[in-house]
């Protein structure tokens, strides 16, 4: 489905950047184009300028999602999360990002959990990068508890773990 989403603005890369960040950011679009967070409208200059095209182009981009109903639908429904990744160190939690080797590949995350599982720390969050929106795709898991280091050798042996960073 991503994919046909920005097959849609292959032939507008301005565009194309306006639909990567709504979507990155989990970004809505309302029935009058605005853009919005719940209730919250995020004006389209604010967005211009944190993704470098002019204002017509959000406008441009919010007309051609409500006109096309697939589009429509994502952006109407699609909400964002709350992401512990820079306050989990604040909270006494810990903090582990994974670089997989391929990240299109099966059964990342259900391996890293049951790995976390059986040294008994209880994942409090687990974020994936979409590796369609995103060139370097990353896992990124909240524990409970900071990771020990034989943990930390263990996830690096899985045939699918590239890297892991440790906050």
């Amino acid at each position: 489905m991503w994919i046909e989403i920005i097959k849609k603005f292959s032939n507008f890369p301005a565009q194309e950047k306006v639909i990567r960040f709504l979507l990155e950011r989990g970004f809505q679009i309302n029935s009058e184009g605005k853009v919005v967070s719940g209730t919250i409208e995020i004006p389209h200059t604010q967005i211009a300028k944190e993704v470098g095209v002019d204002r017509r182009v959000i406008n441009a981009t919010t007309k051609v999602i409500l006109g096309d109903e697939a589009l429509r639908k994502v952006f109407q429904n699609i909400h964002s999360i709350t992401f512990l990744k820079d306050v989990a160190p604040l909270l006494g939690l810990g903090v582990m990002i994974i670089v997989p080797k391929d990240a299109q590949k099966k059964g990342i995350l259900g391996d890293v959990a049951s790995l976390i599982a059986k040294h008994g720390i209880s994942i409090r969050q687990a974020v994936t990068d979409d590796p369609y929106f995103t060139e370097d795709p990353k896992l990124t898991i909240i524990t409970d508890v900071k990771a020990p280091g034989d943990l930390i050798s263990a996830l690096m042996t899985l045939p699918s773990v590239k890297s892991v960073t440790v906050y």
